[in-house]
């Protein structure tokens, strides 16, 4: 399959990280997602019913995403990607999770994970 969908920058603010001032505020995230699916369903009928939503995902990916604290991106970036498989029913995808000045003299530190496979998505 060669149909995807982008969503890049989408922030959160959550509570994350292992340092106990991290514990106590909370700091931006940033998800890049790529997501794989068929619009050739939506495309011929112009009907956003027969598409990924990605509105839809995008405030279900915030809502959980700020309704948790992590210690580690690597365990959100993960949930998170679980989530998206079963609730959205995405085959593929890659996701990643961006914590920027999470070392002073990096401007960003991220995981980058892959999950599924590439076929037709499951209906």
């Amino acid at each position: 399959m060669s149909d995807r969908i982008f969503i890049e920058g989408l922030w959160v603010e959550t509570v994350i990280g292992v340092y106990d001032w991290e514990r106590s505020i909370k700091q931006r995230l940033f998800f890049d997602l790529v997501l794989a699916t068929d619009i050739r369903p939506a495309a011929a009928a112009d009907d956003i019913d027969k598409t990924l939503n990605y509105k839809t995902l995008s405030d279900r990916v915030i809502e959980f995403s700020e309704s948790k604290s992590h210690q580690l991106i690597e365990t959100l970036a993960e949930q998170v990607a679980e989530l998206i498989q079963t609730e959205f029913k995405v085959s593929w995808l890659s996701l990643k999770l961006s914590k920027p000045g999470a070392l002073p003299r990096a401007k960003n530190v991220a995981v980058y994970i892959e999950r599924g496979n590439l076929r037709e998505p499951t209906t």
